[in-house]
């Protein structure tokens, strides 16, 4: 029983973030600061990618495969409205407080389990827009293949992570 209620009380706390971000009209103010609507889909906020990208998306795209659909046009729109996916969004605002631009990875995991509901064209294109970003040592990683002391801080963690996203962009 006890594990059961440390199991469950896991769980629950799975799906609390991301979350809802929209009025009940489906309009939200989006990454460019202004008012849209979203049709089609459902708007979600808080991405802290870098910490859910290893297991909660995965997990999301075999219970939550609609849910996941949403995530994947929410990173759409956002790109759309910023030209970047999230990297660790939180309200409408991308914090970059963490490395990597990991909603590539679970864009991936979604195509390869076969989720439908948006358009891969374009977020394939949004992908390769992440893996092109200008800051952050990512263009000395794509140059090089990978980053030395003077290059980057965090340079070792940033390298597996870019290596790791740009394999993901591939597996697409």
């Amino acid at each position: 029983k006890d594990k059961a209620t440390v199991f469950y009380t896991a769980l629950y706390h799975c799906f609390i973030h991301p979350s809802l971000n929209m009025d009940v009209d489906n309009r939200y103010r989006g990454r460019d600061n202004k008012i849209h609507t979203a049709e089609g889909f459902t708007n979600y906020s808080v991405f802290s990618l870098w910490d859910t990208y290893r297991a909660l998306h995965p997990l999301f795209t075999i219970v939550e495969r609609k849910r996941t659909a949403d995530f994947v046009n929410s990173f759409l729109n956002q790109y759309k409205q910023s030209g970047r996916l999230p990297v660790w969004e939180l309200s409408g605002n991308e914090t970059d407080c963490m490395i990597g631009f990991h909603s590539v990875s679970v864009i991936a995991d979604a195509i390869e389990k076969g989720i439908e509901g948006f358009d891969k064209k374009e977020v394939y294109a949004a992908a390769r827009a992440a893996a092109e970003y200008t800051a952050y040592g990512i263009p000395v990683f794509n140059k090089n293949g990978y980053l030395q002391v003077d290059d980057e801080s965090e340079r070792v963690s940033k390298a597996l992570e870019y290596a790791y996203d740009n394999l993901c962009i591939a597996q697409m």
